[in-house]
């Protein structure tokens, strides 16, 4: 087999397989093979198999810009979209460029040789393997495929019932006629609560403070009456700008009236729940709406759930575990059978890749991330990584869009290498991400920096991006590109003749 190719992709999750479709559809001209850690397509799709495991944002946006999504549901159980991306994988031919068992766990730059050496360990034996490319495409997700966040709890080590972590759920797991805690208030315990009380004697939400939790419809009118009167992919469109039009607004309606908003969330809640309902102390959130990623409960399950009362939410915080279940800091006791730790991811950069460039390792939490998706001071990279605000897709689709162009006009002017420099001193550095979920606030430190300004500055806005990343001019004053005998020319410039400094 090949071991040498124009571009590497890592992962063959939803945004690899987008990656392989982009650029064998814009880059026809270039090898690529697909690296992946585990034995089959889908990532996150095919590593979560907790109860209920489905989507937080609608599959208009989250599915692919080249793909319609024609299911009935709007917002699809994780089977779906994991058939969704093996199919696309498949009647594009992109699986065929797919190696299994292959996770990668370094990447050496050499600018004499204008490529990445890249070592991967193959299969349950880790046998070392190593790999040459040109350019190399992260689409790795950002945590730890191993193991999730779980905080280390007082006497958890004397709890005699079964815990377990969502992201190491597995089919044996027996919850039926029992009592389950679940303890956290973000997406995925929003998700678990209502799925396994269907068959559990009761679920608890066991949160330390809540979250702002949305009602909505999981399937989409206005894209079935669309798609029952024009052709797929016209109505795939429409519904996609609506439903992107609309989150942008939403969004942009939180940031400028958050009172406004966080009165029509609860005011959402309290008509779910009834008047009686403690909406103050169990579905208030101490933050305002979209400084944390608003939960989704198609529906409103969630609420239906919690009035039939076969779950209910609990907001304290635990003492100590004990062996028949949780005590809490008010006193009271949570009998458990089962205890599911919905307590977050564990983000990393690069999907934990050791990365160096001619020798030097780089520490990517001093690196600036550029236009969201490269890293000041390394060269011939690019990393998917989607929107906080927005689904995932939608970023990661036109993060395709840009390393294409990239590829196609370092050919097209014999550019070997091409770097993001942070050249201006004028740029002050701010965080990745100005988000206050625990899952990121644990990890920033170690996260890349967003600049002050363009090109640095992560806008979290879709229309932007697009004008940005599909139709912004490439020279910008940030990148450098290297010729071919190696000498670095502005994107732009007329070719100076060779020895001649540029």
């Amino acid at each position: 087999m090949p071991s040498h190719f124009d571009v590497l992709i890592v992962g063959a999750g939803l945004s690899g397989i987008g990656a392989g479709y982009h650029l064998q559809t814009k880059c026809p001209d270039r090898s690529y093979a697909i690296l992946e850690g585990r034995d089959c397509i889908g990532g996150t799709w095919d590593l979560f198999r907790y109860p209920g495991i489905r989507s937080d944002s609608d599959m208009y946006t989250l599915g692919y810009s080249f793909r319609p999504w024609t299911e009935a549901k709007a917002i699809a159980d994780g089977s779906s979209i994991l058939n969704y991306v093996r199919e696309t994988a498949a009647i594009n031919g992109i699986d065929k460029h797919i190696r299994f068992n292959h996770r990668v766990v370094r990447a050496d730059w050499s600018s004499v040789e204008s490529q990445w050496t890249v070592e991967v360990e193959r299969g349950p034996e880790k046998t070392v393997e190593r790999l040459t490319c040109n350019f190399l495409f992260m689409c790795s997700g950002y945590y730890k495929y191993e193991q999730g966040y779980t905080p280390d709890f007082p006497g958890i080590a004397d709890y005699a019932g079964h815990v377990v972590h969502p992201q190491k759920w597995t089919d044996d797991i027996d919850y039926a006629g029992k009592k389950v805690v679940v303890i956290g208030s973000g997406a995925t315990a929003v998700t678990l609560v209502p799925e396994m009380a269907k068959t559990a004697e009761h679920v608890t939400m066991l949160q330390r403070s809540p979250t702002y939790v949305v009602a909505r419809p999981d399937k989409d009118k206005i894209a079935d009456w669309l798609r029952a009167r024009l052709p797929a992919k016209l109505a795939y469109g429409i519904t996609r700008w609506k439903n992107v039009l609309l989150g942008m607004y939403f969004y942009r309606l939180c940031k400028r009236s958050p009172e406004k908003v966080k009165n029509l969330i609860l005011g959402g809640v309290r008509h779910a729940l009834g008047p009686d309902y403690d909406v103050a102390t169990h579905f208030t959130p101490r933050y305002k709406p979209w400084d944390q990623r608003l939960c989704l409960v198609p529906n409103g399950d969630l609420f239906e759930s919690i009035r039939s009362g076969k779950s209910s939410v609990v907001t304290d915080q635990i003492e100590t575990f004990t062996a028949e279940g949780i005590k809490l800091a008010s006193g009271k006791t949570l009998d458990a059978d089962v205890v599911v730790t919905a307590t977050g991811l564990d983000l990393q950069v690069l999907g934990g890749l050791n990365v160096s460039v001619d020798g030097t390792p780089i520490d990517f939490s001093k690196t600036l991330n550029y236009k969201g998706l490269m890293y000041s001071g390394v060269p011939n990279l690019a990393a998917a990584f989607g929107y906080t605000n927005a689904s995932w897709t939608l970023k990661c689709d036109l993060t395709c869009d840009y390393v294409c162009r990239l590829l196609n006009y370092m050919k097209a002017n014999d550019y070997a290498q091409v770097t993001p420099r942070r050249n201006d001193p004028t740029i002050t550095e701010m965080p990745w991400v100005d988000f206050s979920s625990g899952y990121v606030q644990r990890a920033i430190a170690k996260m890349p920096k967003q600049g002050s300004r363009r090109p640095w500055r992560l806008y979290q806005n879709y229309a932007l991006d697009i004008v940005t990343l599909r139709f912004g001019a490439l020279k910008d004053g940030a990148l450098e590109f290297l010729a071919a005998r190696k000498q670095p020319v502005a994107a732009g410039s007329a070719a100076k003749p060779a020895g001649q400094a540029v």
